[in-house]
């Protein structure tokens, strides 16, 4: 269990919730830490989690403006509910972008990135590689690199999913049949 987070003030960027688990105490910690957060942040995993228990409570919870949450369709779903296939999934990310007013990357093999502004974006790119364990991992770590770089939300969503396919890519393009997450970002080094 965690129940200190760090002080945001003076970083670029946070991103939360790859490993961090979804115990009761953790949630009680993480819940008003992240509703101070006042730089870009990136939500992802078990912070997506723990949210979507606090919400089930009936509790409050209100995103930070500009924030970006990457879910799979389960942990969309345990978030804002479940819907009867896929299309119904894409009008409600939609839909929960513009009233939260955050970026939601809907991960699947065509990933959806839904911005405040009802704008939705497809990356359109069925690549088994980029449904191995830990692919979402680098996904966050991308988009979080380009936030604290400097890059808006909106940039770093759009760019950051387009930076992960093209490493898929280029290990399909080599031959892979399977990959390890660490393969993907070995290929960032040669994304020009």
């Amino acid at each position: 269990e965690i129940r200190n987070f760090p002080n945001w003030i003076g970083k670029s960027a946070i991103g939360v919730g790859p490993g961090l688990g979804t115990h009761s105490a953790t949630c009680m910690a993480l819940i008003p830490w992240i509703q101070k957060i006042q730089i870009p942040l990136l939500i992802d995993a078990d912070a997506l989690n723990a949210i979507a228990q606090w919400m089930q409570l009936g509790k409050p919870f209100v995103f930070p403006t500009g924030a970006i949450l990457t879910p799979h369709p389960k942990e969309f779903e345990r978030l804002f509910g479940s819907t009867q296939n896929g299309y119904e999934r894409l009008l409600l990310a939609s839909k929960k972008a513009v009233e939260h007013q955050c970026i939601i990357v809907l991960k699947g093999a065509i990933t959806a990135i839904c911005l405040p502004n009802a704008e939705v974006y497809f990356h359109a790119n069925p690549n088994p590689l980029l449904a191995t364990a830990g692919s979402g991992d680098v996904l966050s770590g991308i988009i979080l690199s380009l936030l604290a770089q400097g890059y808006s939300p909106q940039e770093a969503a759009l760019r950051g999913v387009m930076l992960h396919g093209k490493a898929g890519n280029m290990l399909k393009a080599k031959g892979y049949k399977h990959a390890l997450a660490g393969d993907l970002v070995e290929q960032l080094a040669f994304i020009e």
